[in-house]
């Protein structure tokens, strides 16, 4: 693997993520490159990934959320934004302690195989009112609306509703209208 392929922002910790790595290669985990860092898998799941940035050099757990962190070690580095990323900062190798290591990456893995993960959250799509009225106004057209899959629906109404003058959303909805009675998607032209 190429050695500038990891997060590493500069040559000031190249030393301990090979300290790092070494530790790791005892696991299960397989080594790889996403992101443009160092990212170690199981199953092709991501557990762990590796790099060093200005002030330290860390290991993050993609669900560490869910590690018993009986050492207090780990920190959740984007508050109110990530749900189960943690890392473990390092600002010398005098604090790698492999045992710990190993003890953390192994709990990772076990987790992983036990499907201990945060899914991503399904956001749904909620129509304008504008695009609630003009289908109730016509009930056929609203029925073949809702025979549409829950993708297709979302396509008709952001095309609607990123419209920014009234005029527009009106003139997108006259558009749309024989194509949901001909049950043909927004985008469907373009898909084979």
């Amino acid at each position: 693997m190429e050695e500038n392929k990891s997060w590493t922002r500069n040559q000031k910790w190249l030393e301990e993520i090979e300290l790092l790595k070494s530790i790791i290669v005892k696991t299960d985990l397989v080594e790889t490159t996403k992101w443009g860092g160092i990212v170690y898998t199981w199953n092709n799941r991501n557990i762990i990934g590796i790099g060093g940035f200005k002030d330290y050099f860390t290991i993050w757990f993609f669900n560490g959320v869910f590690l018993p962190d009986e050492k207090n070690v780990l920190v959740n580095a984007g508050e109110g934004v990530t749900k189960g990323l943690r890392q473990w900062r390092f600002t010398s190798k005098k604090e790698v302690n492999e045992k710990l290591v190993l003890h953390y990456v192994n709990q990772a893995i076990e987790n992983e195989k036990n499907g201990l993960s945060i899914k991503p959250e399904k956001k749904e799509i909620q129509p304008s009112d504008f695009f609630l009225s003009k289908l109730q106004e016509d009930k056929h057209l609203e029925e073949k609306f809702n025979t549409f899959s829950p993708f297709k629906q979302k396509e008709f109404i952001e095309y609607i509703d990123t419209a920014k003058q009234e005029k527009t959303k009106h003139d997108r909805f006259e558009k749309i209208k024989p194509m949901l009675l001909a049950n043909i998607g927004l985008n469907d032209k373009y898909r084979k």
